[in-house]
C-alpha cells in the first residue's frame, strides 16, 4: 500500500496540472492555425499575429489596458504598504478594526457591487464637484485601486509581520533617521513583497471585466471588454494569438522577477558577517 501512494499522488499532480494547463496549451496551438475555424486544423501558419498587429481596435485597448494596469498597481502599491505599516507597526490604536474591515472588505466584496458603487459614487461626485468628468481610463483606474490596494495590502502586511525590528532599532541607535532606515534598510528587505504586491495589482486590472464595465465611458474600452464582445460573436484565431502574447509577456515577467529575487537572495547569503563582538 505505502508502495502505491507516490503512485497515486503523481498521478493526480499530474492530472491537476493537465487541468490547468491543456486548455492553455491547445489555445496556444490553435493560434497558428490557418483556419479561421478555431476547432479544425488547417495547417501551421502565423497569419492570424500579422492580422492582430493591424487590428487598431484590440491594439488600441491593449495600450489602453497597460496604462490602466501601471498607473493602479504604482499606486497601489503606495497604498497598500502605507496601509500595511498602519496595521503592523501602529499597535492598537482607535478605529483599527474598523480601518481593517475597511481594507479586508473588497477582498471578499463581489466585484458587481464593487463596480455599482464605484458607479453611483462617481456620478454623484461629477455632480457635486463636477470631477471626474465623465467617465474613462481615470474613473477606470480609481475603481481598480480600490481592490487592488487591499491585496498589497495583505502581501506587505505579511511580510512586515515577520520581519526583524531590531535591524531598525541597530541603525536608529547607530544615528539614522527614521526615514533613512526605511529607505536602505526596510525598503530593500521588503522589496519582494512590493514587487509580488505590484505583480498581482498589475495583473488583476489587466484582467478586470466586471467593476470596469460599469464604469468605463464610450471612449474607454479595455481589453478584456474587447475580448468578451468579440467572444460573444464566436471566438476569432486573432483573440487566440492574443492570448498566447499575453501568455508569453506573464511568463516572461514571472521569470525574471524570480531570476531577481533569486539574484537577491544569494547576494544576501553571500554578504560578509561581521563580527563586532
Amino acid at each position: 500500500m505505502k508502495r502505491r501512494r507516490p503512485f497515486l499522488l503523481f498521478t493526480l499532480l499530474a492530472f491537476g496540472y493537465a487541468f490547468l494547463y491543456v486548455p492553455i496549451i491547445s489555445l496556444i496551438v490553435y493560434s497558428f492555425n490557418v483556419s479561421r475555424l478555431v476547432t479544425v486544423w488547417g495547417g501551421f501558419s502565423t497569419r492570424w499575429y500579422g492580422e492582430l498587429l493591424h487590428n487598431d481596435q484590440i491594439l488600441s485597448a491593449a495600450w489602453l489596458s497597460l496604462r490602466i494596469a501601471t498607473m493602479n498597481a504604482t499606486l497601489s502599491v503606495i497604498l497598500g504598504t502605507l496601509a500595511a505599516i498602519t496595521l503592523v507597526r501602529f499597535g492598537k490604536f482607535r478605529g483599527r478594526t474598523l480601518f481593517s474591515t475597511m481594507v479586508s472588505a473588497p477582498l471578499v466584496m463581489p466585484d458587481v457591487i464593487l463596480g455599482l458603487a464605484s458607479l453611483l459614487l462617481f456620478v454623484t461626485m461629477e455632480h457635486l464637484i463636477g470631477w471626474p468628468a465623465g467617465r474613462g481610463i481615470t474613473t477606470i483606474t480609481l475603481a481598480h485601486i480600490t481592490f487592488s490596494a487591499a491585496f498589497v495590502t495583505v502581501v506587505v502586511q505579511s511580510r512586515l509581520s515577520q520581519f526583524d525590528i531590531s535591524l531598525e532599532e541597530a541603525a536608529m541607535d547607530l544615528g539614522a533617521r527614521p526615514w533613512k532606515v526605511f529607505l536602505l534598510i526596510t525598503l530593500p528587505i521588503i522589496a519582494p513583497s512590493l514587487l509580488a504586491g505590484w505583480l498581482l495589482a498589475f495583473t488583476l486590472s489587466l484582467d478586470d471585466l466586471v467593476i470596469a464595465s460599469f464604469v468605463a465611458g464610450p471612449g474607454a474600452t479595455t481589453l478584456p471588454m474587447v475580448v468578451y464582445s468579440s467572444v460573444r460573436l464566436g471566438v476569432s484565431p486573432q483573440i487566440n494569438a492574443l492570448a498566447t502574447l499575453i501568455v508569453a509577456t506573464v511568463t516572461l515577467c514571472i521569470l525574471l522577477a524570480g531570476w531577481l529575487m533569486h539574484r537577491q537572495e544569494t547576494l544576501r547569503r553571500r554578504a560578509p558577517v561581521i563580527d563586532i563582538s
